[in-house]
């Protein structure tokens, strides 16, 4: 069972994170299903395209794009699959809808995605707990490699490029290659800041 162009995929745990563990109980964070925030980006894939060759083999964790297992009400109000629903809880992907990879427990970016960590905005006097539009490289690619940013700099990026995952307990923003803009010389009292709310206990 193979797609042509699209990897074959299914949820990793559920088809929604919306449960965090407090001691022995569990407390439910939102039932709305269109909330894109609480949607499962973690899939594993069972099957890849025929098309063409790729390094993500069946078996693989992958980081998906969040419209991929979301559900929602149509004009009548009954409840949908999106429309990359295929059969038995299981999905298509397009390459560019998978940001990223696991193999040997360990994170590689996909194409010329990465993933950046925004760090603690240290003036009192503003009301954003984060630096805007800087943030500490967690996850390059290859061309960005080869112009000298690698993970660790700290690196400015574009406006409203904040589209948010949790990675291992850690909240960062998934980019591309030419939303990074700028690599700053760090001074060494960079502070990453990273929410309670985003660790799983």
């Amino acid at each position: 069972m193979n797609s042509l162009y699209s990897f074959i995929v299914k949820p990793l745990k559920g088809r929604y994170n919306n449960e965090k563990k407090i001691g022995d109980s569990s407390l439910l964070l939102n039932n709305n299903i269109e909330s894109f925030r609480h949607v499962s980006k973690e899939a594993i894939v069972v099957a890849v395209p025929l098309a063409f060759k790729t390094i993500i083999k069946p078996g693989d964790v992958v980081i998906i794009h969040h419209n991929i297992f979301r559900r929602f009400y149509d004009m009548r109000g009954v409840e949908k699959n999106s429309s990359t629903y295929f059969k038995d809880d299981m999905y298509f992907a397009s390459i560019d809808q998978i940001y990223m990879y696991q193999k040997d427990n360990k994170w590689y970016t996909n194409l010329d995605y990465c993933f950046v960590k925004p760090i603690l905005e240290k003036d009192d006097f503003k009301a954003s707990k984060e630096q805007k539009q800087i943030g500490i490289l967690k996850y390059g690619n290859d061309a960005l490699k080869v112009l000298g940013i690698n993970p660790g700099d700290l690196v400015g990026f574009k406006p409203y490029r904040e589209f948010e995952f949790i990675i291992d307990d850690e909240r960062l923003y998934c980019m591309k290659l030419n939303d990074i803009i700028i690599k700053y010389e760090r001074k060494g009292n960079e502070e990453e800041y990273n929410p309670g709310w985003a660790k799983s206990s």
